[in-house]
């Protein structure tokens, strides 16, 4: 292999902030880590969600139509923070060190929602009749949950994106690979909710809910040793700032522009001589009249 066939083309590093190798980084070698964190991942946020409105009713005392409101209103925010997220990995942390520090809330909220539903003084104190939560214990069961909801908002934006960052656009060979990881990312999607939905609801109504939530926890926390583990494998795309600057530099730079001449040699049309775009983290484009 010639020198420059070495390194991706890309603009990706690795951990290290060196430019990515591909014979040691990247491709199926390092995915299979991102597919083993997204089962794991997907397993416990099913596992405890599935069955959050049961767990509310029974645990809580809360009447269904209250407790329905509740999972509606919590699986909401699970679906508002990955713009955080994603806000984040595209414009300041990137999407490794976005999954890495969302995933440690995560599981700090499966340990502490785990603790709720087992620990005596979390957990409310039970009857024949019904169990009788505190204000407290409501509180910090529902403390749980965001943590749960903003934990999974820097996962869900960024897991699959990141999978794709690991072969080169670039590259014919790895750009055919990466349709495959999507497959097999849907797949392992499925697999951790199919356990989730069947036998981990069943150990909430038969077995308990302090096994029905630990079980989730420790899927979680190793999702998190799963993501640690392929560190050194990874290739990294470095953020590019705010996209919402850039945004408002296209719109006043099409009106300063509005009359300006395309010229005939298209590679004129770039911002910089340079093979690189001068935004940190992004390709060059190839121009297009398509849209004129």
């Amino acid at each position: 292999m010639v020198e420059e066939d070495v390194y991706t083309k890309d603009g990706t590093v690795d951990i290290n902030k060196n430019p990515a190798n591909k014979k040691k980084t990247g491709n199926w070698k390092a995915c299979r880590f991102i597919l083993g964190n997204e089962c794991c991942e997907r397993l416990a946020y099913y596992g405890m969600s599935t069955n959050l409105v049961n767990y509310l009713q029974k645990q809580l005392s809360q009447g269904n139509v209250t407790a329905s409101n509740n999972v509606t209103n919590w699986s909401g925010t699970c679906y508002i923070t990955p713009l955080i997220g994603a806000f984040l990995a595209d414009s300041y942390l990137g999407r490794y060190w976005t999954i890495a520090s969302f995933s440690i809330l995560y599981v700090f909220g499966m340990t502490l929602l785990t603790l709720t539903s087992s620990v005596t003084g979390l957990k409310p104190r039970c009857d024949k009749h019904a169990c009788h939560a505190t204000m407290t214990q409501t509180a910090v069961t529902f403390t749980a949950l965001y943590l749960i909801a903003l934990g999974t908002g820097g996962i869900k934006p960024c897991v699959s994106s990141f999978g794709a960052d690991q072969f080169d656009e670039t590259d014919d060979v790895e750009r055919k690979k990466k349709s495959s990881f999507f497959n097999w990312f849907y797949l392992s999607i499925n697999i951790g909710a199919l356990i989730a939905s069947s036998v981990l609801v069943w150990i909430q109504m038969n077995v308990g809910w302090g096994w029905g939530f630990g079980i989730p926890a420790a899927a979680m926390a190793i999702a998190v040793v799963f993501f640690f583990t392929g560190s050194r494998l990874y290739r990294i795309q470095k953020p590019g700032g705010s996209p919402i600057t850039r945004m408002f530099q296209v719109i006043v730079a099409s009106f300063r522009k509005a009359n300006v001449k395309v010229p005939a040699d298209k590679s004129l049309l770039y911002e910089t001589t340079d093979e690189e775009c001068s935004i940190q983290g992004s390709r060059k484009l190839e121009p297009t009249d398509k849209f004129k």
